[in-house]
């Protein structure tokens, strides 16, 4: 239990936590409502996936960015599980890692994500302060 209270008593880790804790915090502030805002308003009106920009090009740029962007997913993952506990927005964070990561089952997980009322009023009044159409799914005009 002693070396358990050391922990905390240690004014780096402290430091270092709060620091890292502030960074997450203004990081989602800013990232977040920019990633939500570019997802097209049709993302999950479609019964098959929409292809990737970088589909037609060269298959070692097609890996490179494929990896890039699940990197970035993992990372924003990791950054939402950790702002559960600390400030910031921490499920709004790990759904937008879930739209980066590539996994299977990823699109219905989306789906049913996205459309609890909650998160769907949350995403969409981001993107009305944008000036971007509402997210629409299947059946919805």
């Amino acid at each position: 239990m002693d070396d358990f209270l050391q922990i905390f008593s240690n004014p780096i880790l402290i430091w270092t936590l709060g620091i890292a804790s502030a960074v997450c915090f203004i990081g989602s502030l800013l990232a977040i409502p920019w990633l939500v805002v570019r997802i097209p308003a049709d993302y999950f009106s479609d019964s098959y996936r929409h292809r990737v920009l970088w589909a037609r090009q060269h298959p070692l740029l097609r890996w490179l960015l494929l990896i890039l962007k699940n990197l970035l997913g993992l990372v924003l993952l990791l950054m939402g599980i950790a702002m559960l506990v600390l400030p910031g927005q921490g499920l709004l964070t790990i759904l937008i890692a879930l739209v980066m990561l590539n996994f299977p089952g990823k699109y219905r997980l989306e789906r049913r994500l996205f459309r609890v009322p909650s998160v769907r009023n949350g995403v969409n009044w981001l993107r009305r302060r944008a000036g971007r159409p509402p997210l629409r799914f299947d059946g919805e005009t």
